[in-house]
């Protein structure tokens, strides 16, 4: 192919992906026929003067949530696609996919466990009426206050018991007391230990991973003051699930904070069948990472932005221990 060819071959190109010129448009255009435009076209492809790039969000979403199941050994992941959304939209897209997957989970005869957060307040707020039997919602933390009730695992609850036409347990009692002397007498009452009790025995399990230091719920709810915010951050502690702190590495922190909650312990959690963890936010990042280093999860829901940032992190880091490992 000669300059001049060339030259034609990228016009005719232009006109036609560009400009969406039809090849009968462009063929009288050049005074040929339509055939010979045809040719160049494919001949522009097999050249590769023109590359046809497919964005297929629903593949590259399928791709973060198979690299994600791979990397972590979950059961499984739901990335939603979140692309080009503002904060108002990701919050509802995330709590429509969320509402949707979570319904496909629950069955007939479950106990299904419920903490508290942003995340959850989203699904349930997208969650749809659907008739369920013999399901029973239980809060795997307490939660009194009157701020941000909507978020707190009672309501939490409440709320999905109502749309499903089920029943729930309410815990009554504070998220985090002041003692733990004081916690060992709440969680003796028997309207207390009855529910505890339950949350060992649930079939699934809904958590919010938060961030302590930003757009926490339990600083919001008033459970942490500035003190306890550095202590937590001296000890590398970067996320709480239900209520108790873990550190970066995914362990539990040995901060007395986690000796006065009321709910369903860690370890607890653990021994559950299905744990659904859910957050989204670029500010969870490091949340996440420590709850699926920790194992307290084995299945997540997240954004795409987010899924997007860990999936590279940790591919990072894998390439760069093979690579010690190699010299």
């Amino acid at each position: 192919m000669n300059i001049e060819e060339r030259k034609n071959m990228v016009k005719v190109c232009k006109l036609y992906y560009y400009e969406a010129w039809t090849q009968e448009k462009i063929a009288a255009q050049f005074g040929v026929s339509r055939p010979v435009i045809s040719k160049m076209l494919q001949r522009a492809r097999d050249e590769g003067i023109v590359e046809i790039v497919i964005h297929d969000d629903d593949h590259e979403v399928s791709k973060l949530e198979k690299d994600m199941e791979q990397l972590f050994g979950l059961q499984q992941v739901l990335v939603v696609p979140t692309k080009d959304l503002n904060k108002e939209l990701v919050s509802s897209a995330v709590g429509k996919a969320a509402a949707q997957f979570v319904l496909k989970l629950i069955r007939n005869g479950d106990r299904v466990g419920v903490s508290w957060g942003n995340t959850l307040y989203y699904m349930v707020r997208e969650f749809p009426l659907e008739k369920k039997e013999n399901v029973k919602f239980i809060p795997l933390v307490g939660g009194t206050g009157s701020a941000r009730n909507e978020m707190h695992s009672n309501q939490i609850a409440y709320e999905l018991s109502k749309r499903l036409g089920v029943t729930c347990d309410t815990l009554y009692a504070p998220a985090v007391v002041e003692t733990e002397q004081l916690k060992e007498q709440i969680v003796q009452l028997p309207n207390i230990a009855s529910v505890l009790q339950e949350g060992e025995h649930i079939d699934l399990a809904l958590v919010g991973i938060g961030n302590p230091y930003s757009m926490s719920t339990m600083e919001r709810s008033g459970y942490l003051n500035e003190q306890v915010l550095v202590e937590l951050q001296a000890m590398d502690v970067v996320a709480d699930i239900n209520s108790r702190f873990i550190t970066r590495s995914g362990e539990i922190s040995e901060h007395p904070i986690n000796e006065k909650v009321i709910g369903l312990g860690l370890e607890q959690l653990k021994q559950t069948k299905t744990v659904v963890g859910m957050a989204f936010g670029l500010h969870k990042i490091d949340c996440i990472v420590a709850a699926l280093k920790g194992r307290y999860i084995n299945m997540l829901i997240t954004d795409e932005a987010t899924a997007d940032h860990i999936v590279k992190a940790e591919q990072y880091v894998a390439s760069r221990t093979a690579s010690h490992r190699r010299k």
